[in-house]
């Protein structure tokens, strides 16, 4: 898909200026002429045209969804509403998003239709909502669900963006005082043995260590970077990722932790998008979506198909056992008393909070790993250094 700058007229013969993404030329004069305009010349942008100038995140998505379904409460048009978030937004990034999608908005294309011609700025499941209260009628309402859906989506990142910290503070205690030890301890005591007869065999080791990485850093510089670059690449290659995804799930306690956390975020989703009135395949694709798990992404081909050919969603999540079987037996009550949004909106409540242990319960199992890292490389060179102590004391006896 391509982005077009045209010039259009309508049936008065006034002049209209825009950006619009199309397929194709026939399929941009289409869509204007479906608003009563008519090409009267265009020019192709690229797709480098359309790149992301801004991207919402969940705290700015749950705020703009509260203020556009605050005004739309009291009876402020979609455009109106538009006009004053335009007016009122700070960010000058931001602001000219909206201003164009108020643009399009106001020569009659849909509030959806104008959020997904920004791919990238906006999630897919956002856009989906708002084409399902559109579709419904219930655009003010829907909103409301999208609001707090991604308040809480906010709420889960900064939980573990704060649990993270600790580690992160002790991974770095421990990469430092590493390269402290080898850097600048362990020179000062090989300065004094170096001429020695009988040194230990871990002892020479640890010096041999020292001396490379203080003659050789830029080496170990750039062996950092190129691990650095070869993780970041190794983790966009489908098979690697998918492979790692998988281990999250299936890592000795770990991984029901982890299963908990993926559990939370496809009730929630699966929740607001059902109780929109989508239909049931498409609430299944676009809450697998939300995951990020490419793993489960392959799984789900396999209930999307089963729930195609009429079978219970509850069985085909049993099939490709990810999830905790507490929500599969829920899943089945709501289906069969008929109030799976209901069922699925208290479940997501629940494992909401299951998600806050859990990433709690994770984060707690790093802690002493790397304490025990740290702890073993301090011991080493301890190790190391000790008998050539002992052995100058014992000379100098």
């Amino acid at each position: 898909m391509a982005l077009y700058s045209y010039v259009a007229t309508d049936v008065n013969g006034n002049i209209s200026r825009g950006k619009e993404s199309a397929d194709s030329h026939q399929e941009l004069q289409d869509r204007l002429k479906s608003r009563q305009l008519f090409l009267t010349s265009y020019k192709d942008l690229g797709e480098k045209a359309q790149a992301v100038t801004y991207r919402y995140k969940t705290k700015g998505l749950s705020f703009l969804c509260r203020q556009l379904s605050s005004m739309l409460v009291a009876g402020i048009s979609v455009v109106r509403a538009l006009h004053i978030m335009v007016t009122q937004e700070q960010n000058k990034k931001a602001k000219a998003l909206l201003s164009e999608i108020y643009d399009q908005v106001q020569m009659g294309r849909s509030l959806s239709e104008a959020l997904a011609s920004k791919p990238g700025c906006f999630p897919n499941l956002f856009v989906s909502m708002v084409a399902a209260g559109e579709a419904s009628g219930n655009l003010d309402m829907i909103m409301v669900r999208v609001s707090d859906h991604y308040a809480k989506e906010h709420k889960t990142n900064n939980k573990i963006r704060s649990a993270m910290i600790y580690p992160i503070i002790l991974a770095v205690l421990m990469v430092g005082v590493v390269l402290a030890l080898f850097t600048l301890i362990f020179p000062m005591f090989m300065e004094m043995f170096e001429n020695a007869d009988d040194i230990p065999a871990l002892s020479m080791v640890l010096m041999k260590i020292s001396n490379f990485m203080t003659g050789y850093w830029y080496i170990i510089l750039g062996m950092i970077a190129a691990l650095i670059v070869g993780g970041r690449v190794a983790i966009k290659t489908p098979n690697i990722r998918f492979k790692l995804d998988k281990l999250m799930l299936v890592m000795p306690k770990a991984g029901p932790l982890v299963a908990t956390v993926y559990t939370a975020r496809f009730a929630r989703t699966m929740s607001n998008l059902f109780a929109s009135g989508l239909q049931m395949v498409e609430c299944i694709e676009k809450s697998e979506q939300t995951l990020g798990n490419m793993y489960i992404t392959e799984r789900f081909k396999e209930v999307i198909e089963n729930v195609k050919r009429g079978e219970p969603l509850s069985q085909a999540l049993v099939k490709i056992g990810v999830f905790n079987p507490i929500f599969t037996a829920m899943v089945l009550v709501g289906e069969e008393s008929g109030s799976l949004d209901t069922i699925l909106s208290k479940t997501a409540d629940y494992y909401d909070e299951e998600a806050d242990t859990a990433i709690t319960q994770l984060v707690s199992m790093m802690e002493p790993v790397l304490i025990i890292f740290l702890g073993a490389a301090v011991a080493i060179v301890l190790a190391g250094i000790f008998p050539l102590i002992y052995g100058s004391m014992e000379q100098m006896g």
